[in-house]
């Protein structure tokens, strides 16, 4: 878990039992969002400053020119309009390109051959990162209304613009952009076709069919801003992991493609208020970026299943990566489930909440293999949501075939945080701050049983649980387990049966 940053204030107590509860309202929820804000800000201008340290094997003069050209344009449109630039610094997917280049910037003259130092290198596309910069003030410039002129090369065959869209090309051209406060000309050679992007409104829009836009799903409150739906970005799922789970990112969506998804999200406002209105707001105030995902392996031609994949990256605060759920009800689901590891993800940023370490010891039954702490907590905190969202949700539906899959849903939920919790509760390692958090998350759980599921619901549940239980067991302990022992040393007890 990474330590709080040093001298934080502290978090105050009534909005962390807000947020053990899994809710927040727009004090907690305030909070995060104003600490990840400062902590992006901090990292964009540490990437210049790790820019200016590195040996020039790592960041060529040239390199280093190019960035305080592309700074300069940035702070003159942040002068011209702050808020629209922060609306492209504080971008989910900025966080994922900033992370990255630090790392190339402040790792390459680590590596090593053999025994022997092999002296400062970079990775061939470390160059390309760097260059990204210049997409990012260009973009931020042109949402700004500054007039101004650059060149910049694609990355593969597209030059994205973050938050704008991007320009079909061939991998590596050199595109000359020119921007007179209201409009982007974007030139590659007399050979090739001008495009002219008007913007308006935070989108960007040009006949041309070499401009790819991007799209953009109305918010989810009056007066919440936009939600992308980012099939662009080459940083959205780099360094992600994904490819590890057979996952990927959609290469880019078709016209029938956007039409779904904004079918899909058209109908999940109202269904995601069934969930309370705590649920509603904590999206609108949290989403920013939707990246799809392709569909999990194994679902049919049309995706038409509950079959589905998602995550949160934390350094991509305020996304969420999906593949389109097949109603809006688990579409609702997944934002409840992944804004939960958002909140979490900040407020573990903010607030140190256990002096657990990484090792991978813990039966988690949402997972096959073994899960640090953190992992579990995460886990618990997002599937105690779920199971909240879903009961909510049973007990508002209307008809059998509605009903009984989210009570089947809450069941599930249920018992696997039943599973976990008191491995949580029984913790020495929790701070006072996780502490509070914990005993929250308890008591929460407790209240789901003043409407259980029924019966036949939970019995699955529980050999649902009991089963995952076994077959870790086996599998990673031949049938004892580190975490089993803990939990019968420190004489946890609590859950349901088979907990």
């Amino acid at each position: 878990m990474p330590p709080a940053a040093p001298g934080a204030p502290p978090f105050p107590a009534r909005l962390l039992r807000e947020l053990g509860r899994t809710e927040g309202g727009r004090d907690a929820i305030g909070l995060l969002v104003r600490d990840q804000q400062a902590r992006r800000l901090v990292r964009l201008r540490a990437v210049l400053d790790a820019a200016a340290a590195a040996p020039a094997a790592v960041c060529p003069p040239a390199a280093l020119d190019r960035l305080r050209e592309h700074w300069a344009l940035l702070e003159a449109a942040e002068r011209a309009d702050k808020a629209a630039v922060r609306g492209v610094l504080l971008h989910p997917l900025t966080g994922p390109w900033a992370q990255r280049c630090l790392y190339g910037l402040t790792t390459s003259g680590l590596a090593t051959s053999g025994a022997h130092a092999s002296g400062p290198t970079a990775k061939p596309e470390h160059a390309q990162d760097l260059d990204h910069f210049g997409a990012l003030a260009a973009a931020a410039a042109t949402r700004a209304g500054l007039p101004f002129a650059t060149r910049l090369t694609a990355h593969g065959d597209l030059l994205v613009l973050p938050t704008l869209g991007a320009l079909r090309t061939h991998p590596g051209a050199r595109v000359e952009l020119v921007s007179d406060g209201e409009g982007l000309t974007l030139r590659q050679g007399p050979a090739t076709p001008t495009v002219t992007v008007r913007t308006a409104d935070g989108r960007a829009r040009s006949d041309a069919p070499r401009w790819l836009p991007l799209t953009t799903l109305p918010g989810l409150l009056p007066g919440a801003p936009p939600v992308l739906l980012d099939d662009l970005d080459p940083y959205r799922t780099a360094g992600s992991g994904l490819e590890r789970h057979g996952l990927g990112a959609v290469t880019r969506l078709d016209a029938a493609a956007r039409a779904a998804w904004a079918a899909s999200w058209a109908g999940t406002e109202a269904v995601l208020s069934v969930g309370g209105a705590h649920r509603t707001t904590e999206a609108a105030l949290l989403l920013r970026c939707l990246v799809p995902l392709a569909r999990p392996p194994g679902t049919g031609p049309t995706g038409e299943t509950t079959s589905h994949c998602s995550g949160t990256r934390r350094e991509a605060f305020g996304a969420v990566l999906c593949s389109r759920p097949s109603t809006p009800a688990y579409f609702a689901a997944t934002l409840v489930h992944e804004l939960q590891h958002t909140k979490l993800s900040a407020l573990s940023a903010a607030v140190r909440l256990h002096d657990e370490g990484p090792a991978e010891a813990y039966f988690a039954p949402w997972r096959t293999d073994p899960r640090p702490f953190d992992g579990l907590l995460q886990g618990a905190y997002s599937h105690l949501a779920l199971a909240d969202y879903w009961q909510r949700y049973a007990l508002a539906a209307r008809s059998t075939t509605g009903r009984d899959p989210a009570w089947a849903e809450h069941a599930r939920c249920a018992e696997q945080v039943a599973a976990v919790l008191p491995v949580l509760d029984a913790s020495r390692a929790l701070t006072p701050e996780g502490r509070v958090l914990v005993d929250e998350m308890t008591a929460m759980y407790g209240r789901l049983a003043d409407a259980p599921p029924p019966a036949g619901h939970a019995a699955r549940a529980r050999a649902y649980v009991s089963t995952a239980r076994a077959i870790w067991r086996r599998r990673h302990h031949g049938g004892g387990g580190r975490e089993q022992a803990r939990r019968d040393a420190r004489g946890a007890t609590g859950g349901r049966p088979d907990a």
